[in-house]
């Protein structure tokens, strides 16, 4: 009886342990929901009060500046939300930018869009030629015997050392060769140098009835032609002038022409350039240059 007794007793306390231990639970609960609430509430509360505060400021003319605001809590919100504001706008308004100079090349220039359905890559067809050193039978006169082209064809470009390179382009006889049709951007610059000798000996000329007009004065002339398979004559693409005009205290005259654009090519379609006097060109290569890529 005893025993018996003394086991419903512990069974007993035990039933009430883990009755105080449920409730106790359940108050800590619902006390930590509660208090969560209110937090959550008193936020919200106050960053909407942040918000009319800085509004408040801004009316009076009290902004806050960053050393001043850097530890009021409703500074940092509101320069977060300013944050979030302006990387949004400027996202959104970097698509509609990129979109509008599609739409507008696309208008200009339909050629240079690239379409998306073209999966195959583009090879990369490039050319720059440099200046390189003349021969003694190209300064003599060595232009083209085509009566039809203007100048004489410089020749001697340099493709392989220093600043030049060939890229899927061939050179033959100062002539770029492309190999395939596209929309090609064309660029041609060359240096002229006049020296004083030149304009002695022209001088000189004139006194012996046995020269024209004097080196100076005399127009400088560059062109930038192609040749074609389907016609028999170079296509003159480019043309720019220059007139020497120099000091006589100064021993020579030192001009630059450049001249560049955008041309339809096809391929096997040859680009030269030509110049009204070979001799006088100074064939350095940072100086007289010559040079194609494919744009599309």
């Amino acid at each position: 009886m005893t025993s018996s007794h003394t086991m419903q007793y512990i069974g007993l306390l035990l039933l009430a342990a883990i009755l105080l231990q449920t409730i106790a639970v359940a108050v800590t609960f619902i006390y930590f929901s509660n208090v969560l609430s209110t937090m959550k509430e008193t936020f919200s509360k106050s960053s909407v009060s942040c918000l009319m505060r800085a509004n408040l400021r801004t009316i009076k003319g009290q902004e806050l500046n960053a050393a001043e605001g850097k530890d009021d809590p409703c500074w940092q919100v509101t320069q977060q939300l300013h944050f979030l504001i302006e990387k949004s706008m400027s996202s959104r308004y970097q698509k509609e930018i990129s979109s509008a100079v599609k739409d507008e090349v696309s208008r200009v220039l339909p050629s240079l869009v690239i379409q998306d359905q073209d999966d195959s890559p583009r090879p990369k067809i490039a050319a720059h030629v440099t200046g390189s050193y003349i021969p003694e039978a190209e300064k003599d006169g060595g232009g083209l015997p085509n009566r039809k082209v203007y100048g004489q064809k410089i020749q001697s470009w340099e493709s392989e050392k220093g600043l030049a390179f060939l890229q899927n382009v061939e050179l033959s006889d100062g002539e770029l060769v492309v190999p395939q049709a596209g929309l090609y951007y064309i660029y041609s610059q060359t240096y002229f140098r006049h020296s004083l000798i030149e304009e002695d000996e022209s001088d000189r000329g004139e006194e012996d009835g046995t020269s024209g007009q004097s080196v100076r004065g005399k127009p400088m002339l560059q062109y930038v032609y192609k040749k074609v398979s389907s016609y028999p004559v170079p296509i003159l693409l480019m043309k720019n002038a220059r007139t020497t005009c120099w000091s006589r205290d100064t021993q020579y005259g030192l001009y630059s022409i450049y001249q560049a654009g955008l041309f339809q090519l096809g391929g096997g379609d040859r680009v030269f350039v030509t110049v009204s006097n070979v001799s006088t060109i100074d064939m350095d290569e940072k100086s007289s240059f010559f040079g194609a890529f494919l744009v599309s």
